[in-house]
């Protein structure tokens, strides 16, 4: 694993693990399957995956062990989400009674993430018209494959987020942009499992939003030098004015 592949895969396990210990403190659904979606603005991607082991045997129907005291093959779960050209970095944790996995890939593509066996579930198209950027994933239905008793409680939700790198024009979250450019779709454990649709839209402006700022940065600097050009002029204009009616009395 890249070294910094590894850091960044630690570090984000470890604030999806603070941010189930919050959810847990205050009573808020726990999620068993989220997806972190950071899509850069020439189509590459780097997508986060953070799931419980019952929650991809029952979602996508692989066969990984249920049973927490079981070890767990990294081995076969980095060949769940590999694909020619993808390696990905693997983690594992434990929750709730449960063993969690965490992937991070980075493909050059977004429709790239169609050939990772357990990522086909979804259909991407990252579209160019006229000055938008319109992305959409439709994720298809789920395995509905029986776990059994694993300690599910029935509140469990399953998240898609994506990080947008451009001004949102549109999107159909039903909710608030979330902060830095967050969108997220929710859906309970139990509509997923029931096969309940789930379409991720977004459309975008093609100038990221770093470039909009530059932009912005550039026009301040230009009409605070204007101004300050102006204003050094004007007190020039009126020494030299003082000075000729010193010199002429």
């Amino acid at each position: 694993m890249p070294l910094r592949a590894g850091v960044r895969l630690v570090a984000v396990v470890l604030l999806a693990n603070v941010m189930a210990s919050a959810c847990r403190g205050i009573g808020t659904p726990r999620y068993e399957y989220e997806e972190e979606l950071y899509l850069s603005l020439d189509g590459s991607a780097t997508l986060n995956i953070h799931a419980s082991v019952p929650a991809l045997v029952a979602l996508r129907g692989v066969a990984l062990p249920l049973d927490p005291a079981a070890f767990l093959d990294r081995d076969q779960v980095r060949a769940l989400f590999s694909a020619p050209g993808v390696t990905p970095s693997i983690d594992l944790s434990r929750r709730d009674g449960r063993r969690f996995v965490h992937v991070s890939v980075d493909v050059d593509n977004v429709h790239r993430l169609t050939q990772i066996p357990i990522l086909s579930w979804s259909r991407y198209r990252f579209q160019r018209t006229d000055d938008i950027i319109e992305y959409r994933q439709i994720v298809g239905e789920a395995a509905g494959k029986p776990v059994g008793d694993v300690g599910w409680a029935g509140d469990e939700v399953v998240a898609f987020r994506m990080h947008v790198p451009s001004e949102i024009l549109f999107h159909n979250t039903g909710d608030d942009i979330q902060r830095g450019n967050i969108l997220e779709w929710e859906q309970p454990l139990t509509e997923r499992l029931g096969g309940a649709p789930l379409e991720l839209q977004v459309r975008m402006e093609q100038k990221s939003i770093l470039y909009t700022t530059l932009q912005l940065f550039g026009a301040t600097m230009v009409a605070v030098a204007l101004t300050f050009a102006v204003v050094l002029w004007w007190i020039t204009r009126r020494a030299r004015g003082a000075n000729l009616v010193e010199s002429h009395p």
